[in-house]
């Protein structure tokens, strides 16, 4: 389900994504939306991204490390701003400080959704070191681009009307 809005797209508003496991196709919709509507986005990553050619699009390269990106996230969005992020433990953190998150898969973080996505992902993680699961999430597809497009350009147009 949709947050709540209850800021609007200003200089202060800015999209921050959890780039290095985002699709390209997420990527994309991101910065055609940038364009569309004059939204600053961030793209922080701890491996090199080439810039896109979106002059309100910037990079932020940190170092490789545990938490790196997400520590420079949590240290600089506001109250307000969009997350995008696969990032569960970060997208909490975002939730917790009055960011939204979303998943690049077109999944709302929200506090309740958070509890059941971390307790999901712990789960997972246990049954993992056991040796009773192994792989990841399924391949990403056409299917949750269309998806992600859907909620974030639904999301946009509430913002916009604000």
């Amino acid at each position: 389900m949709a947050p709540e809005i209850n800021v609007k797209i200003t200089e202060r508003f800015i999209i921050w994504v959890d780039a290095d496991a985002c699709p390209r196709p997420v990527k994309t919709l991101i910065y055609r939306a940038s364009d569309r509507l004059n939204i600053p986005v961030v793209l922080v990553a701890n491996g090199f991204l080439q810039k896109p050619p979106h002059p309100l699009v910037s990079i932020v390269q940190v170092s490789k490390g545990f938490d790196v990106a997400d520590n420079v996230i949590l240290e600089s969005m506001n109250s307000g701003d969009l997350v995008i992020t696969q990032d569960v433990p970060l997208a909490s953190e975002v939730v917790a400080r009055g960011g939204y998150g979303l998943n690049p898969r077109g999944s709302w973080y929200d506090k309740e959704s958070v509890e059941s996505y971390l307790r999901r992902r712990n789960e997972r993680e246990e049954m993992r070191e056991a040796g009773l699961v192994r792989g990841g999430p399924q391949p990403f597809s056409q299917r949750n681009t269309q998806q992600f497009a859907r909620v974030f350009d639904q999301f946009l147009a509430r913002l916009n009307r604000l």
